[in-house]
C-alpha cells in the first residue's frame, strides 16, 4: 500500500490555505425535514450532495457522521461511500465521525474499513475512542501511520456526560483526559509541521489552562455555533494551541437549507471568522 503524505502535513497545509474549518454532514431526520427532503435514502443523497457541492471545493474538511448513513443500511452506507469519494476528489480533507472502539483484531478490522487505501469508505481521518484503554488503539495507530492517515482521539468531548469519565483522577494524579492528551502528545513527537494524531476537545469547555494541549496534532473542537460557542472564545479556551483547532461547525451551515449559495456563502464567512480569531495580532 502507498502510504499518502502524513495527514498532519496535509491538514496543515488545507488550513492554511481554506481556513481551519470542519463542516459536518449530519442529515438527521429534523434537518432533512427542514431541507423539505424526506427521511429516505433519497434525501440522504440530496442532502450530502448538496453539502459536498457548496463547500468540498473551498473549506479543509467535511465530517460525516458514519450513523446517520448507516440508519439506512446498505443504501445509506453505499451513499456515504460517494460522499467521501466526491468530497475527497473536490478537495476536502474528510475526518470519519466514526467514534471506533474495540481491542484487537475487531479495532483491526474498523481501522481498514476506514482508514486502509483500498476501503470503499477510505478516509482521511478517523474519530476512535480510546476508553478500553489507549493502547486498544494501536491496530488504528498502526494503520494509519502506514497509510499516511490520522486519528482523532476523544479526550475531552463537550456532552455534559462526558466528565465522568474523562475528569476522573488516576491513582497518579491525573485525569484521563491528560493521559489521553499525554498519549497524542508520544504519538506527535517530532512530527512536522503537524502531527497526524489529534485529539477532540469541545469548545464549549471553558478554562482547560489545567491540561497540556499543545500535544503537537490537530484538535478537533465542536460546540462552536448551535451548541453556543463562538469563535471569539477559542483563544481563551485553547490557548497556545489554538493555531492548531478545527472547529467544527455543523448547524451554523446546514441551517441555511438546500441553496448552495447560501450553504457556500455561511461556510467562507463562518471560516473567515475562525481565522480572524485564530490568528495572531
Amino acid at each position: 500500500m502507498t502510504a499518502l503524505e502524513p495527514f498532519g502535513a496535509r491538514l496543515r497545509r488545507a488550513m492554511d490555505e481554506r481556513g481551519p474549518l470542519c463542516v459536518g454532514i449530519d442529515p438527521h431526520a429534523s434537518l432533512l425535514a427542514e431541507w423539505g427532503l424526506d427521511d429516505d435514502v433519497r434525501g440522504l443523497e440530496r442532502f450530502s450532495r448538496t453539502v459536498v457541492e457548496a463547500v468540498a471545493d473551498r473549506i479543509a474538511v467535511l465530517k460525516p457522521q458514519s450513523a446517520f448513513f448507516e440508519r439506512f443500511g446498505s443504501r445509506g452506507v453505499a451513499v456515504l461511500e460517494r460522499t467521501v469519494r466526491e468530497a475527497r476528489a473536490a478537495g476536502a480533507l474528510v475526518v470519519m465521525d466514526a467514534k471506533r472502539g474495540d481491542i484487537g483484531s475487531t479495532m483491526a478490522a474498523y481501522a481498514e474499513a476506514f482508514l486502509h487505501r483500498d476501503a470503499p469508505l477510505f478516509s482521511d481521518a478517523l474519530t476512535v475512542s480510546p476508553y478500553l484503554g489507549y493502547g486498544s488503539l494501536s491496530p488504528a495507530v498502526a494503520l494509519a501511520r502506514e497509510s499516511g492517515t490520522g486519528l482523532f482521539v476523544l479526550a475531552l468531548t463537550s456532552n455534559p456526560e462526558g466528565g465522568e469519565v474523562q475528569h476522573a483522577v488516576r491513582a497518579d494524579g491525573r485525569t484521563i483526559g491528560a493521559t489521553v492528551l499525554g498519549h497524542l502528545a508520544l504519538e506527535n513527537a517530532g512530527e512536522e509541521p503537524l502531527g497526524s494524531f489529534g485529539a477532540v476537545v469541545g469548545a464549549t469547555l471553558g478554562d482547560l489552562s489545567s491540561y497540556d494541549l499543545d500535544m503537537g496534532g490537530p484538535i478537533l473542537a465542536p460546540g462552536i455555533g448551535a451548541q453556543g460557542a463562538t469563535a471569539a472564545d477559542l483563544p481563551a479556551v485553547f490557548g497556545s494551541a489554538v493555531r492548531n483547532v478545527v472547529p467544527n461547525v455543523s448547524r451554523g451551515v446546514l441551517r441555511h437549507g438546500s441553496d448552495v449559495v447560501a450553504l457556500r456563502d455561511a461556510a467562507e464567512r463562518i471560516a473567515e471568522e475562525i481565522r480572524a480569531a485564530v490568528t495572531p495580532a
